[in-house]
C-alpha cells in the first residue's frame, strides 16, 4: 500500500535519509524544511501522513501540529512527531497537540514501516467517506455537521485479566469517561458489540491471547471499525509488529503513564467520532435518495428496482406480486381551494394513514404527485383487492384534520389493482394494467377500487 509522506525537519541530510528510505519502500515523499513551509504543502498536497520533526527554529512541531489539526482541511492526516527527546512531558505535549505517534531519533526502520502502513489504512478509510460526503454535499443531501465530535464522555472498554492493571486505568479514565472492565474476552466481545467508543486491550494478558482477541475484532462486521488500544511491551518487538499489522489503532507502553493513556484514549475517541459522524452522514445521504422527502416514504426510484427484482423472480416461478396504483381524487381542487401547504398536509396525513393499513413486507411508494404506488410481495389479486378495500375505507371514513387542526377536509382515493399472471410480465406490464384499473375507477365515479387481472 503505497502513500504521499510528507517529511519536514529543519536539516537537509534528516530530510534526506528519510526520503531515501521512504522512497526505496515505493513512497512518494513530499519535503519541507520549516513549519509554515510545511503548512502551505499540507493545504495544497494533502499529503497521507506527515513525519513532522519536533526540534525546529521559529515555529517547532508542537505548533505545526496543532495548526494542522485545527484547519479542516488538514485535521484528518495523521501527524507522526519525529524527535530525539524520548521525554514524557514532549510525549504528552505531543499528543495534546494532535500527534498520532512518536519516533525517537535515530529512527528505527522496522517501527518506522509499521506505523505508516497501519497509518496509511486508516487515512484511506477516512479519505474514501470523505469523498462520498463531499458528493452528499454537493446534491444537497447533507447539511453541515450537528454532532459533537469532542474526545470526552467516550465508552470505553477495558480487557484485561490484570485486576491492579485494569482498576488503575480505569481510574483514570472515568474522570472523563465512562470505562467498563472484562477480564474474560467471551463476554468482551459480546460487549464490544454494544455502544463503545474505544477498546482497550492487553496483549500481554496471561489467562487469553490479546492478539487473538484484537483480530476477532477486527474481523467481526459490528466491530471491525472500533478504536483499539493496544497494552504492549515495548521490549517484545515480534508482538508489538504483529499488533500493528493486525489494525490496532495505537499503541500504550508498560508501566502506563496516565496522562499519556488519557491523551492517547481522548485522540482515539475524538477520531472515531469524526468517522462516524462521516457514515452516518454517508447512511442518511443514501436514505435521502430512495425517500420521498415531503411524505417519508420510498420513491420512485426505488420502488423501480424492488419491483423489478420480484417480478423477475415470479416470472421464475416464485411468487406472485401485486401492485396497488393509487390517486387521490380531485386533489386539485384541494390545492386550489386551500393552498398548497394544505395539500402537502393531505399527502402527509395519506402517506401515514397508507403505511398504517399495509403489511410489514409491503412497500407503500410515492410514485409522483398525488400518485402513491404499493409493492406487495407474495400476494395474489384478490387478497390486494381486499387490503386495497381497507385503504379506501379508512381514508373515506376519517376526514383530514388540516390548517394546523383547526379544519377538517374530506378527501377520497381511487385504487387500481393488478398482479403478475405469469413468466412474459414485466414491471410496466403490471403498472400499466393497475393503472388501466386506476382509470376506470376514477371514470366510473372514484372512490371505488377497481382490479385488471389480464
Amino acid at each position: 500500500m503505497s502513500a504521499r509522506i510528507l517529511v519536514v525537519d529543519d536539516i537537509e541530510a534528516n530530510v534526506r535519509l528519510l526520503e531515501a528510505k521512504l522512497s526505496a519502500e515505493y513512497y512518494e515523499v513530499l519535503t519541507a524544511y520549516d513549519g509554515p513551509t510545511a503548512l502551505a504543502m499540507a493545504a495544497a498536497e494533502q499529503p497521507d501522513i506527515v513525519l513532522l520533526d519536533v526540534m525546529m527554529p521559529g515555529m517547532d512541531g508542537f505548533q505545526v501540529c496543532r495548526r494542522l489539526k485545527d484547519d479542516p482541511e488538514t485535521r484528518h492526516v495523521p501527524v507522526v512527531l519525529v524527535t530525539a527527546l524520548d521525554g514524557r512531558a514532549d510525549r504528552i505535549a505531543g499528543l495534546e497537540a494532535g500527534a498520532d505517534e512518536f519516533l525517537t531519533k535515530p529512527i528505527d526502520d522496522v517501527m518506522l514501516f509499521a506505523r505508516v502502513r497501519s497509518l496509511t489504512r486508516l487515512k484511506t478509510v477516512i479519505d474514501e467517506l470523505r469523498v462520498r460526503e463531499a458528493s452528499g454535499r454537493r446534491i444537497g443531501v447533507i447539511a453541515g455537521a450537528g454532532s459533537r465530535l469532542g474526545g470526552t464522555g467516550g465508552r470505553v472498554l477495558i480487557v484485561d485479566d490484570h485486576e491492579r492493571q485494569a482498576q488503575r486505568i480505569s481510574a483514570e479514565l472515568s474522570i472523563e469517561h465512562r470505562p467498563v472492565i472484562e477480564s474474560e474476552p467471551e463476554k468482551a466481545l459480546l460487549t464490544a458489540r454494544g455502544p463503545v467508543d474505544l477498546v482497550i486491550v492487553n496483549v500481554t494478558a496471561r489467562s487469553f491471547d490479546g492478539l487473538r482477541f484484537c483480530a476477532q475484532l477486527r474481523s467481526d462486521e459490528a466491530t471491525r471499525h472500533l478504536p483499539i488500544l493496544a497494552i504492549v511491551d515495548f521490549d517484545e518487538r515480534p508482538r508489538l509488529m504483529k499488533a500493528l499489522d493486525i489494525g490496532v489503532n495505537d499503541l500504550l507502553s508498560k508501566p502506563i503513564d496516565p496522562q499519556e493513556l488519557s491523551a492517547r484514549a481522548r485522540t482515539q475517541i475524538r477520531r472515531k467520532r469524526y468517522t462516524d459522524y462521516l457514515r452516518d452522514n454517508l447512511d442518511h445521504s443514501l436514505e435521502l435518495a430512495v425517500t420521498d422527502q415531503l411524505t417519508g416514504l420510498h420513491n420512485r426510484r426505488y420502488m423501480s428496482g424492488q419491483l423489478e427484482a420480484l417480478v423477475k423472480r415470479a416470472a421464475h416461478g416464485g411468487e406472485p406480486v401485486a401492485t396497488l396504483l393509487i390517486d387521490i381524487d380531485h386533489f386539485k381542487k384541494i390545492n386550489d381551494g386551500y393552498g398548497h401547504d394544505v395539500g402537502d398536509e393531505v399527502l402527509r396525513e395519506f402517506a401515514v394513514r397508507l403505511a398504517s393499513n399495509v403489511r410489514a413486507v409491503d412497500l407503500p411508494c410515492r410514485y409522483g404527485g398525488e400518485e402513491f404506488v404499493v409493492v406487495m410481495p407474495g400476494t395474489r389479486i384478490e387478497d390486494a383487492e381486499r387490503i386495497a378495500e381497507r385503504i379506501r375505507l379508512h381514508v373515506a371514513g376519517s376526514p383530514f384534520r388540516v390548517a394546523h387542526g383547526t379544519e377538517l377536509l374530506t378527501a377520497t382515493i381511487s385504487i387500481g389493482v393488478a398482479a403478475t399472471i405469469g413468466p412474459e410480465d414485466t414491471p410496466d406490464t403490471l403498472l400499466k394494467r393497475a393503472d388501466e384499473g386506476l382509470y376506470e375507477a376514477k371514470s366510473s365515479g372514484r372512490n371505488r377500487v377497481i382490479s385488471r387481472a389480464a
